[in-house]
């Protein structure tokens, strides 16, 4: 399993004060008072608009992003205030996904990327999920559009709560985070 490196900067353009982490960071503003530019030199991370990796996340993969305004999208602020890496994972994929909270109504299994829960399962939404094997990227639309999720092996009883998002969040599509990073 490698491990990642990034590098965030208080300032746009990789300017101002840096901090390096490979490893997650809860609380940013620990070491910089904003962070609005980072290198990602290797790995894959979940940057988050929240402390404690809540609210709106992004992917970020090895690259330089000058400006998170353009990496976040105008629905997320400036800032990024925590950040997750993301270990490769070589081995299978299995989660367990439900239409309703608590690990209610239909349940489906699923090894592989689905493009469209609702095209795939006839499942209107999930609203939590058991992931027992391997890493995932959640997305609000199908073909993997719209906000995503990071989800790592553990129980979700409530997508929404359990991630600081929205409860108007659905899931409508999922891909295995590969050792493509």
């Amino acid at each position: 399993m490698s491990t990642g490196r990034i590098i965030f900067y208080e300032d746009r353009n990789f300017q101002g004060r840096s901090y390096e982490t490979s490893s997650d960071c809860p609380e940013l503003t620990s070491y910089l008072s904003r962070c609005n530019s980072c290198k990602v030199e290797s790995g894959c991370f979940m940057v988050y608009e929240r402390p404690n990796f809540q609210g709106h996340q992004m992917m970020v993969r090895r690259g330089e992003y000058p400006d998170n305004q353009y990496l976040m999208g105008m629905s997320m602020s400036d800032c990024i205030r925590s950040c997750r890496n993301i270990p490769m994972h070589r081995g299978p994929f299995r989660m367990r996904m439900y239409e309703k909270e608590n690990f209610g109504g239909q349940m489906h299994e699923l090894m592989d990327d689905c493009e469209s829960v609702q095209d795939r399962f006839r499942m209107s939404d999930m609203r939590s999920c058991h992931v027992m094997d391997g890493h995932w990227l959640m997305h609000e639309q199908p073909h993997y559009r719209g906000r995503m999720m990071y989800l790592r092996p553990g129980e979700y009883r409530n997508l929404g709560r359990d991630m600081g998002m929205s409860n108007q969040m659905r899931i409508s599509s999922m891909r295995r985070i590969m050792d493509s990073c």
